[in-house]
């Protein structure tokens, strides 16, 4: 199985491409390789052949090696949404099982979990796991309820989201939509097109603010979501007229 088809709370379904072991990879060697540019740069500064004596002097300056190496990951999946810089590069991104994107806890338990999956057995688990299992999920994924996927879903915005609603039973998130015109809808799509292309989060974070002040509503979805639930919200409504 090489996607995961997600049906959406809304309705909605998309179709992903799944990370390969391959991409995996790749993306974990840009990491790497971010780290030894990294240790590098602090070496380079201290001074290599001093290093020894330096660190033996300043143990706390091993924190400055240790903390980011160990809290990398973490930090990157809450802070750019389930990317690390080198799943950025590639495309990839962590979310949740359910389409949406993966919470704080999720993340956590996929860092832990790196311990059995990577340090443990240099990635051996790791390895099998994401080469065997039908979701493509090393065995944190697998605890913790994620997938990682290609950032650019396999389903069209024109097949999944902008046209007629089929279900009758369709529950609108968002009646203020109505409000708005096709071109802003048209507007709204193209933003959403641009994300799933290249993986510019920001741009759907700037729409998705713009919207809400515009339409005073207030949600916790995440903000791509947002627009897809808009999207469907208004096809819908125009639909029934």
């Amino acid at each position: 199985m090489n996607t995961i088809k997600i049906t959406t709370t809304q309705n909605i379904d998309l179709e992903f491409d799944l990370a390969s072991v391959g991409e995996r990879i790749v993306a974990w060697l840009v990491d790497l390789g971010i780290f030894i540019a990294y240790f590098i740069l602090v070496s380079t500064i201290i001074g290599f052949s001093q290093m020894g004596s330096f660190v033996e002097k300043n143990p706390w300056i091993s924190m400055l090696f240790i903390f980011p190496f160990v809290f990398y990951n973490l930090v990157c999946d809450i802070w750019l949404n389930g990317q690390t810089m080198g799943k950025k590069v590639m495309k990839l991104r962590v979310i949740s099982l359910n389409g949406e994107q993966a919470t704080i806890g999720q993340y956590m338990i996929r860092w832990l979990f790196r311990m059995v999956d990577i340090f443990l057995f240099n990635a051996l688990p790791a390895f099998i796991a994401v080469a065997a299992s039908e979701k493509k999920q090393r065995i944190g994924d697998m605890v913790a309820g994620t997938v990682v996927i290609k950032t650019v879903p396999r389903s069209t915005i024109q097949q999944t989201i902008y046209v007629p609603t089929p279900d009758l039973n369709y529950t609108i998130s968002f009646p203020e939509v109505s409000t708005l015109s096709d071109r802003d809808m048209q507007l709204v799509k193209e933003v959403i097109m641009n994300v799933n292309k290249t993986g510019n989060t920001m741009l759907a974070y700037q729409a998705a603010e713009k919207i809400k002040t515009s339409l005073q509503v207030q949600t916790s979805l995440e903000p791509l979501y947002f627009l897809q639930v808009l999207l469907a919200d208004y096809n819908h409504i125009t639909a029934r007229q």
